[in-house]
């Protein structure tokens, strides 16, 4: 009787893997050495669309919305969108494209490190997530003025992470070196919704409705929150790929 074992194949998330140190290293000699940098498109990204609005917004003089001069530029009141309308238009809407851009090559690249899930977990993973630097692209194309385009572009970018956070933290929590923070992230999807129901509750769609009330303030605590899932999970995997 032969006691060799048979090669079968077995599943990626049971397949034994090296751990600690041993998982990292492993990791990393198997991998180019460019995804380790591009995983950082993750941090870099919203980064970039962070200072955008911050100093446009300190910047903008205010803004022509369908007709209706808006003026002064308030961040507490008004939208991000609306430094995509008149003189910051040109960087606001640049910064809303390459913020995309490169947000989408930091998650494409840090499952496609993660060797330790298996190929139809990180494609799913991939797939959803990149909604929402998908949805910062399609406003940056499409501006305030174009309501209804724009408002989808939002919804990919700030709603979607409702479900992306969920299936990813699910299987994020079978990589050891993920492991907390899939946990982590499972929570950030009822976070997200919360912030979201918070941002529509002070949300009015009228020119009246962005000239007063918390809307903006609500907007950016949103965007902030999902960003910094995103910068978490492209720090973590550079450092497991150091």
């Amino acid at each position: 009787m032969n006691n060799r074992a048979s090669n079968h194949p077995i599943d990626d998330a049971t397949t034994p893997v090296p751990t600690g140190n041993g998982l990292a290293k492993s990791v990393a000699r198997t991998t180019p050495k460019t995804i380790r940098w591009l995983v950082l498109g993750a941090i870099a990204g919203p980064v970039l669309f962070t200072l955008a609005w911050a100093i446009l917004g300190e910047l903008s003089p205010g803004y022509t919305a369908w007709g209706t001069r808006i003026e002064p530029y308030s961040p507490i009141s008004q939208p991000i969108s609306g430094l995509g309308l008149g003189p910051t238009a040109p960087f606001m809407n640049a910064a809303f494209v390459l913020s995309g851009l490169l947000l989408l090559v930091g998650v494409v690249n840090i499952f496609q490190s993660i060797r330790e899930m298996g190929a139809f977990a990180r494609g799913i993973c991939t797939l959803l997530l990149a909604l929402s630097p998908l949805g910062m692209i399609a406003d940056g194309f499409f501006t305030l003025e174009s309501i209804l385009p724009h408002m989808v572009g939002f919804l990919l970018g700030c709603m979607t992470p409702v479900l992306s956070f969920v299936v990813s933290g699910l299987f994020l929590r079978r990589v050891k070196s993920f492991r907390r923070f899939g946990t982590w992230l499972l929570l950030g999807s009822p976070l997200t919704l919360a912030l979201t129901v918070l941002y529509f509750l002070t949300f009015s769609p009228t020119i009246a409705g962005i000239q007063t009330g918390v809307a903006g303030l609500t907007e950016r605590i949103l965007v902030v929150e999902v960003f910094a899932w995103f910068v978490a999970m492209g720090a973590l995997a550079f450092h497991r790929l150091s």
